[in-house]
């Protein structure tokens, strides 16, 4: 097998590139409106502002997704934990998410 020449490697690394370019260009975007993956009709979002654009006139809780627990702004885990999201409260709780015991 003989080793590509200079040329050879500069258009293969052209051609991976261009690929890599459209891939990227035509993937599917992360919503921040996307659906919560265990509950239909929850609505997560990746920062307070949006979420509180969904629904001005409810409070906007971090909800840790692995658990199903949520949390309000000013308390520790507030858009602090690893698998979390900004949701409304309302909704959470109609998707059976519960607040923190205790809070």
């Amino acid at each position: 097998m003989r080793k590509p020449t200079f040329t050879q490697a500069k258009q293969i690394l052209a051609i991976l590139l261009v690929v890599l370019f459209v891939a990227t260009l035509t993937a599917p975007a992360i919503s921040a409106d996307a659906p919560h993956p265990s509950n239909k009709g929850l609505q997560t979002f990746s920062t307070e502002q949006l979420a509180k654009q969904h629904c001005p006139t409810d409070t906007v809780v971090w909800l840790n997704l692995q658990s199903g627990v949520y949390h309000y702004k000013g308390q520790r885990w507030y858009g602090n934990t690893k698998s979390g999201v900004y949701v409304c409260q309302k909704e959470a709780d109609r998707a059976g998410d519960q607040v923190m015991k205790g809070q």
